[in-house]
């Protein structure tokens, strides 16, 4: 099944697309051996099923249309038939079922329906009114030395701290990029390295120094696949990594120093346009953190020296509805006051977490019921005071950074998240792309409460304005000069007044490939635009749409390039790059 839509799962539109039942074979004679299913209603995800006794089923989920049928049950093999369905879905279903006190499990044998397969492939449901307790999360703290006491001396200028650079924002005037640049012939390439292994992380720059992480596989076949499409399945490298960051001369482009912060088997799964480093690092002077998912966080100086190492557990991300669909997790750290502050919203239990950078010991733990995420936390200084602001499904939120109290939330969100809130103008903008909500949202700094407006409205005092199908599923939208441009990872840009939400322009652009993921920067009333095949494109800012130029990299390119003194620093799949004007 294809769509437009990045990474997301579509399961409605398949069923949208004709299938509408599960009409299965009479049910048979339960023998001795045969399995006995429990009468009472399952839940698996945001499932809901019934076996009744006399062979019916029915079969609930949310954004689902409900199914009904029959079953039949031989042993430990359950067979399904779909009548009057697309292709593929004609032949038999066949799955194994185990049942283990009041939980029933289905394990594929054979099936060539996809969304039967989605569901029933490698489920576990439990009674529905059964309430799991959920395990107390244990965060250890491995301290090895501490930081200096200040940042590094002279680095104030030029500073790219983490995901989008300061406060998210994507901008750094004054850098005289040149319009064209050719990563193969080398024009206008100050230098590139090749970096080893997967990652989508960007890179982040501090003073004369570039950090960038990694995930280096063992299986020397390691990939990830771009594209615009809605499967959902999970690579299958489970390979021993070496989890990685290395440090870069600004200048040069040589490697400074490289350290493996983790070596082993992932402890859990990516999604196979993903990669096991999607995580950003962040910087202040003082330290730099990468958070590398189940393989925890740690924290270097600027010399490469281990300064702590915290391990949060086991992170599960993946489909909202289909818990077995685990695509890992992409969120980044932040640095605010000296705290790293990491958003974990998983699958069993959701949170915040402030750590403190010179010992890695826990400041605050905020608990939030969420839904699996993947956009990285925003802190801004608003006339109202420092507000930490996070992208969710359930709830839009707002957080005091200092102690993890929640300020104000907003409903309305897709079910599935990933753009980064960003802040201008003392407004929060955030924005998500899964249909059919697709919000994007305009929110007063200083708001308290909750701020979702009432049904019909889509503003009140503290949202500014709002709009639905619009929102960007993968790129951080970027707001410059008044204007707030939304890019779809279908390569249509949107722009809006940043203050009423009135719409400017939607320009679908010449050049889309397999789709971007990479979000927007801007300098010197330029944006740029990089697509997933690495071409970048240098658009005009302002009213009127304006296409300057196309240049490519050479290489597949899925992380937001750093800007700083006058470069562009370009992380494809393969190398990094400088890009600027020879001097």
């Amino acid at each position: 099944m294809k769509n437009r839509m990045g990474i997301s799962l579509a399961p409605a539109l398949l069923f949208a697309a004709g299938i509408a039942f599960f009409s299965v074979l009479p049910a048979a004679a339960v023998g001795q051996s045969d399995i006995q299913l429990p009468s009472g209603k399952l839940k698996f995800g945001v499932f809901v099923i019934r076996f009744d006794p006399g062979g019916t089923f029915t079969l609930d989920g949310d954004r689902w249309p409900s199914l009904g049928g029959s079953w039949k049950i031989s042993g430990n093999e359950i067979e399904l038939v779909t009548t009057n369905a697309p292709q593929g879905c004609q032949g038999p279903g066949r799955y194994r079922v185990s049942v283990n006190g009041s939980s029933v499990g289905f394990e594929l044998i054979s099936d060539d329906c996809r969304p039967r397969q989605m569901i029933l492939g490698a489920s576990t449901w439990s009674p529905a009114e059964e309430t799991k307790p959920i395990a107390e999360r244990r965060i250890t703290v491995r301290a090895s030395a501490r930081p200096p006491a200040r940042p590094e001396p002279n680095t104030s200028k030029g500073n790219w701290p983490s995901f989008r650079g300061p406060q998210a924002a994507g901008i750094a005037e004054g850098q005289h990029l040149p319009d064209r640049w050719d990563g193969k012939t080398g024009e206008n390439i100050l230098w590139r390295t090749p970096i080893p292994g997967l990652a989508h992380s960007s890179p982040v720059v501090w003073g004369d120094k570039i950090f960038v992480a990694s995930a280096v596989s063992s299986d020397p076949n390691a990939a990830f696949r771009p594209g615009l499409y809605g499967d959902g399945d999970a690579s299958k490298d489970r390979s021993v990594h070496r989890w990685m960051l290395y440090a870069l001369d600004k200048k040069t482009g040589r490697i400074l120093w490289q350290r493996i912060a983790h070596e082993g088997e992932p402890l859990e799964k990516r999604h196979i346009k993903s990669t096991y480093a999607n995580a950003t690092p962040a910087t202040d002077g003082r330290i730099v953190a990468a958070w590398f998912g189940s393989q925890g966080v740690v924290a270097y100086d600027l010399k490469g020296r281990l300064l702590w190492k915290v391990d949060i557990g086991r992170i599960n991300l993946g489909a909202y509805d289909i818990p077995s669909y685990e695509w890992g997790p992409a969120s980044s750290p932040i640095i605010w006051n000296g705290a790293v502050i990491i958003q974990c919203d998983t699958q069993e239990d959701s949170f915040l977490l402030a750590l403190d950078g010179a010992t890695g010991k826990v400041v605050w733990k905020t608990e939030r019921d969420e839904l699996p995420s993947w956009g990285t936390p925003t802190v801004a200084a608003t006339s109202a005071g420092p507000e930490l602001v996070t992208n969710a499904s359930n709830f839009v939120r707002g957080y005091d950074p200092r102690t993890g109290r929640e300020l104000w939330k907003l409903g309305g969100s897709s079910k599935i998240t990933a753009p980064t809130p960003i802040f201008a103008e003392e407004v929060f903008v955030i924005a998500s792309g899964r249909a059919p909500e697709r919000p994007i949202f305009a929110v007063k700094a200083g708001a308290r409460g909750d701020l979702t407006p009432g049904e019909g409205k889509t503003a009140n005092e503290a949202v500014k304005w709002s709009r639905t199908g619009r929102g960007s599923y993968m790129p951080t939208p970027l707001a410059y000069n008044g204007i707030l441009y939304v890019l779809a990872n279908n390569g249509v840009l949107d722009a809006y007044d940043l203050k009423t939400g009135e719409e400017i322009y939607r320009q679908r652009l010449d050049v889309t490939g397999s789709g971007y993921s990479a979000s927007p920067i801007a300098a010197d009333g330029r944006i740029y635009l990089s697509n997933e095949d690495g071409e970048m494109l240098v658009v005009e800012a302002g009213p009127k749409f304006a296409h300057l130029a196309t240049n490519s990299m050479g290489e597949l390119l899925m992380a937001t390039p750093a800007l700083s003194d006058g470069v562009m620093y370009v992380r494809t799949a393969a190398s990094l790059f400088a890009v600027g004007r020879r001097k």
